[in-house]
């Protein structure tokens, strides 16, 4: 049974003709028991992160932490460790689901808007750390069939990881949306450290191999493989090229069509009430101080 299991977790990964690379089988295939325990670990811990916050609001309101910096450090450090254990359990929550059909749960929404407001949530916490973000789109708006609060997290989970890897040189972070007639491509380009060449091949499934996991707190390499998941539920596709010491370019394809309105649009991704969500996402990435009260406000 166990040589069974690790034959369906491998994965066999391939370049693709732009140079990019691919998974070619689910990252995410797993046995249905794990995936049931997966879900029951994903909404306990969720569960006690909300009575952490409510707690912490209690000990520490907003008004304590504007008149004590020692107080509002402290509370930053609990601030930053609940929202970095968030992150993970919604990304094992992820893991975890079934994968959706192509179109299941989308809308009729604008790519263009959703990419600028999720640029203009993540310029914040980007200028703590000295990152330059630029956004450019050939059109001012596209509708496109989409899910949009899962675009926000897989953009999110590209800035997060461009953010955590930009190097101390030149700190540039770029998204482009470019409309063509049968897809929109989404490009995130960083000017970071770049990954080696040999580790291109598992980049995808960093998670099964620990030797090649990022040093805490960066995570378990979950991100890219959702993202990957993201791009194939709306079928689409996501490649990713990268040189050591020049960088790293990720780009997503979706495919250029509408599809029938369902009612009740969709408000974009929704996690428990009075976390930040621009700070969920990019938590593994940011510095203590983005946690203060003066960033929350």
């Amino acid at each position: 049974m166990h040589n069974r299991r690790i034959q369906v977790l491998k994965t066999n990964v391939a370049r693709t003709a732009a140079g990019g690379y691919y998974m070619s089988q689910d990252f995410f295939h797993q046995d249905e028991s794990l995936s049931e325990v997966l879900q029951q670990v994903s909404g306990q811990l969720r569960l006690s992160l909300g009575n952490i916050h409510h707690a912490l609001s209690r000990l520490a309101p907003p008004d304590l932490r504007d008149l004590r910096e020692s107080t509002d450090l402290d509370a930053a450090v609990l601030c930053q460790s609940y929202y970095r254990i968030l992150r993970l359990t919604n990304n094992l929550s992820d893991a975890s689901e079934p994968e959706r059909s192509e179109g299941e749960g989308m809308d009729n929404d604008d790519i263009v808007e959703v990419c600028r407001s999720v640029m203009e949530r993540a310029e914040g916490p980007a200028g703590l750390l000295g990152i330059e973000l630029r956004f450019s789109a050939s059109k001012d708006s596209q509708i496109i069939l989409m899910d949009a609060g899962r675009i926000e997290r897989l953009l999110f989970n590209l800035l997060s990881n461009a953010f955590k890897f930009i190097g101390r040189g030149e700190k540039r972070v770029s998204v482009d949306v470019r409309v063509e007639p049968d897809y929109v491509y989404l490009t995130v380009s960083d000017t970071g450290v770049g990954i080696p060449s040999e580790m291109l091949d598992t980049v995808f499934d960093r998670a099964r191999q620990p030797d090649r996991l990022d040093p805490p707190p960066h995570g378990l390499g979950l991100g890219l493989p959702i993202c990957r998941r993201v791009a194939r539920e709306h079928g689409g596709s996501l490649a990713l090229s990268s040189e050591e010491g020049r960088g790293t370019t990720v780009t997503v394809s979706l495919p250029n069509r509408r599809g029938p309105q369902r009612v009740g649009a969709n408000e974009g991704i929704c996690v428990s009430p009075g976390f930040n969500m621009t700070l969920v996402e990019l938590a593994d990435a940011l510095p203590r101080q983005a946690f203060t009260q003066k960033y929350l406000d």
